[in-house]
C-alpha cells in the first residue's frame, strides 16, 4: 500500500473512530455507530499491519509494535461496543494511552537516531 494511500485511509479512520466512540459517551444511542466504529479501528489496523519498520533501531521497532498493538485494542473495543459491553470503553482507553503513548516518543527517537 502506498504512504499517501494509508495517511488518507488513516486520517479517515481516525475521524470515524473519534465519532463512533463519542456519540455513546454522550449517551446517544444510534444503531449505526458500532459500525461506524467498527470500520474506523479496522482501518486503523489496516494502516498499522500494513507498515514495516525497516530500520535497525530496536527501540523504534518495539515502538512501532506497540502501534499495532494499540489498533487491536481498538478493533477489539469494536467487538465489545457490538455486544453493549462497557469493558469497550476500557479497551478504547488503553488503545488510545498506548498510541498517545507511541505518537510523542516515536518522533523523539527518531530524531535522536538522527543526531547520532
Amino acid at each position: 500500500m502506498k504512504q499517501h494511500t494509508r495517511d488518507m485511509l488513516f486520517m479517515v479512520s481516525s475521524i470515524a473512530v473519534i465519532i463512533g466512540a463519542a456519540l455513546p459517551l454522550f449517551m446517544i444511542k444510534l444503531p449505526w455507530v458500532p459500525y461506524l466504529y467498527s470500520c474506523g479501528a479496522a482501518g486503523m489496523a489496516i494502516c498499522r499491519l500494513t507498515f514495516r519498520y525497516k530500520g535497525k533501531n530496536f527501540r523504534l521497532k518495539r515502538l512501532f509494535h506497540i502501534e499495532t498493538f494499540s489498533s487491536l485494542f481498538l478493533v477489539a473495543s469494536s467487538y465489545f461496543m457490538f455486544r453493549d459491553d462497557p469493558d469497550w470503553v476500557m479497551l478504547l482507553t488503553v488503545g488510545a494511552a498506548l498510541q498517545l503513548y507511541t505518537a510523542i516518543l516515536i518522533p523523539r527517537v527518531a530524531k535522536k537516531e538522527g543526531k547520532e
